[in-house]
């Protein structure tokens, strides 16, 4: 059965209000979450940015069931992949086992704050393979020392390392990123419904691993509001991967999607309370190979008559898959 998840979006909702939802995801059903971990909203209209890490540790506290994940975390210039571990270590902690680590080469969005500049993508997948290396190697125990071609570590240890390991997640969006997480990672993140990315992480190493897949969707009873929901705080979502990781902050996104039209999102995100739409967009990614998706509920302020919704229509629906 595909595991169905609540996420977190912290460019949209500010920190009590994530908790207060991921805690009414629970009680609704939801099987895991996920947290973005964003410097910057999108796009100005999502009008918020708070701290992912200090969310998750609350949310861990506050939940005692549902699966909590970041989605992702770039640990490659606005946190040291040292910094990484021992957040990740102590979450795990927190959350009693229920936490797994997603990792991504990261967005210049986020990134730029630190002044360290925004390589190129190749660089950037190199920086992310070493980083995973030091995070992995520190949860092995012990004392670590690297001086790598990115990155150097002196003598670090994580004194308080969980029971259970946290198992680490890499977002794939090419061949070069599959193989990457093939090699080193113990589940695969996607945002598209491509099998041909899971036929990839599959051949590098990846075969019988969890593959995690999230999906954007606008819940409301009046459809039209929704896709004028939608349009406004999402159509950063069809500027495509390569676009999406280079610009600098939400200006940029506004102004690259410009001439993106309320109907082109309509046709991009299920929008409305019919629940064989959602159902459908939802399929995709299961048929596609995927064994976990996130959905994503356009609108801060609209979580919680969704997590409703959900619970009485469109989870039961989805069972059924």
């Amino acid at each position: 059965m595909v595991r169905i998840g609540y996420t977190m979006m912290t460019e949209q909702t500010g920190p009590r209000e994530l908790v207060r939802d991921v805690v009414a995801a629970e009680r609704a059903g939801f099987d895991f979450s996920v947290t973005s971990d964003h410097y910057f909203p999108w796009l100005r209209e999502q009008g918020h940015a708070p701290y992912a890490w200090a969310v998750l540790g609350a949310a861990a506290q506050a939940t005692e069931r549902i699966g909590l994940m970041t989605y992702v975390t770039c640990p490659t210039t606005r946190y040291h992949p040292a910094v990484v571990a021992q957040k990740a270590a102590t979450l795990q902690i927190l959350a009693e086992g229920r936490f797994r680590l997603g990792l991504g080469s990261g967005e210049n969005l986020n990134e730029h704050v630190v002044g360290a500049g925004w390589p190129a993508a190749h660089v950037r997948l190199e920086m992310l393979d070493e980083a995973v290396e030091i995070i992995g190697a520190l949860f092995d125990g012990g004392n670590v020392n690297h001086h790598g071609t990115h990155f150097d570590v002196e003598n670090a240890r994580l004194w308080d390392l969980p029971e259970n390991r946290v198992p680490i997640g890499v977002a794939v969006s090419g061949p070069a990123s599959c193989a990457l997480a093939g090699r080193r990672a113990d589940l695969v993140i996607a945002t598209e419904a491509k099998s041909a990315l899971l036929d990839d992480f599959d051949r590098k190493g990846g075969a019988g691993k969890p593959r995690v897949g999230q999906l954007p969707v606008c819940y409301d009873p009046d459809r039209g509001a929704a896709v004028a929901r939608a349009h406004a705080q999402f159509r950063w979502s069809v500027g495509g991967w390569k676009v999406n990781s280079e610009l600098p902050g939400p200006a940029s996104f506004a102004q690259a999607t410009d001439l993106v039209r309320e109907e082109d999102i309509a046709s991009a995100i299920p929008c409305g309370q019919d629940v064989d739409t959602f159902v459908d967009a939802v399929r995709a990614y299961s048929d596609a190979g995927f064994t976990e998706i996130a959905l994503v509920q356009v609108g801060g302020e609209h979580q919680q008559s969704f997590i409703s919704w959900a619970e009485k229509t469109l989870l039961p629906a989805l069972r059924e898959l």
